[in-house]
């Protein structure tokens, strides 16, 4: 019986943990939009780099089109869907990147010791205290508009059970957008230089910009299963394809839920790694 009363207890703590950081995210994006906006030429300069950066992967699917040539089972119209929804996600993943490169300084220079007293989850404070909604918009209406046109151009299914299962593994993609993206940089509370570390997780981002589908065999596995990229971006779209076997959609939601608790258990660790820059 109380054992019972007990795993109530931590299970009503979880829950109202979690309501307590959804509390916190609507706050924090509040206040980042609004100090965002008070340098409102900050805040263009950054929607207009971040246009021209969405404007250069759209490149891609001018060639393709030009082409006009099928690769497999896909169209051009396929492989708009694809670049659609990678750039949607790079929006997601843009929200709150800087919050990842910062760890590296808040160790450094002590800065987290500040974040180790707060009666709030220490990960989520620390990675999702600032949501950079400049660099999100052009990417998000973008990457929108890229997958409605794609999506009805390629003559996909637009029922119910459809879109529920594209906005699922899109959720499952932003989850493991998270967790994946955020290992290399916890290094930081090991090592001092982490900027070669930033830059290998962008180059391994971008590699994921074109359906896996034209990548070879050995590729498509390192892609989806020992670096999952292709889960982030790939498995929507396949879904909506008819691609994705059920072996593949039980992945698309493992694969998730494995790197965040792996990112839980190794931030533990770093957290007890770490000594105050002040000690």
């Amino acid at each position: 019986m109380e054992e019972r009363v007990e795993k109530r207890a931590m299970r009503d703590g979880r829950l109202a943990e979690w309501k307590r950081c959804l509390r916190l995210l609507k706050v924090f994006a509040k206040i980042s939009l609004m100090s965002q906006l008070e340098y409102r030429a900050n805040f263009v300069a950054g929607v207009a780099v971040e246009t021209g950066w969405m404007l250069i992967k759209l490149l891609y699917v001018a060639v393709v089109y030009r082409v006009g040539a099928d690769i497999g089972v896909l169209t051009p119209d396929h492989i708009l869907l694809f670049v659609g929804i990678y750039t949607m996600m790079t929006g997601f993943y843009m929200l709150y990147y800087g919050n990842f490169t910062s760890i590296s300084r808040m160790v450094r220079e002590g800065e987290l010791d500040l974040y180790l007293v707060k009666p709030v989850s220490l990960q989520f404070l620390v990675t999702m205290r600032r949501l950079d909604v400049a660099l999100l918009l052009p990417d998000f209406v973008a990457g929108a508009i890229m997958i409605g046109l794609g999506w009805a151009r390629a003559g996909l299914p637009v029922t119910p059970a459809a879109l529920a299962g594209f906005l699922f593994f899109t959720a499952c993609g932003i989850l493991l957008t998270y967790s994946m993206f955020l290992l290399p940089h916890l290094l930081c509370f090991w090592i001092v230089a982490t900027r070669g570390v930033a830059e290998l997780t962008s180059a391994v981002w971008d590699f994921n910009n074109m359906p896996q589908l034209i990548y070879g065999k050995w590729m498509q596995r390192i892609g989806t299963f020992l670096l999952p990229v292709f889960v982030i971006t790939n498995f929507p779209g396949l879904f909506l394809m008819g691609e994705l076997s059920c072996g593949m959609m039980v992945w698309g939601v493992v694969s998730p839920v494995l790197f965040f608790g792996i990112t839980r258990v190794v931030w533990k660790r770093a957290v007890k790694n770490y000594s105050s820059a002040s000690s």
